[in-house]
Order: C-alpha cells, then sequence, then structure tokens
C-alpha cells in the first residue's frame, strides 16, 4: 500500500480543519475522521 505524503501546507491545513471541529465540540477521534485522516496520524 502507498503512503501518502502531504505537503507542510497540506498538514496545515488539516490540522486547522481539526481544530475548528474541535471547537465547535467534535471530540478529537470525529473531527480526524471530518479531516480524512485516522486520530493516530493527529497525534
Amino acid at each position: 500500500m502507498v503512503r501518502k505524503r502531504y505537503s507542510d501546507d497540506d498538514v496545515l491545513k488539516l490540522l486547522r480543519k481539526i481544530d475548528v471541529h474541535l471547537h465547535n465540540g467534535l471530540d478529537v477521534l470525529s473531527a480526524c475522521r471530518k479531516a480524512g485522516i485516522s486520530d493516530k496520524s493527529y497525534y
């Protein structure tokens, strides 16, 4: 299985998107799923 390599800008966009979801009341697992990454990648 080929792993996807994210650019620095892509990582920042994902982290901002997750941060918005967290401030809207979602837990980390749900916020990561909405952003399209696993919770293990977030940590």
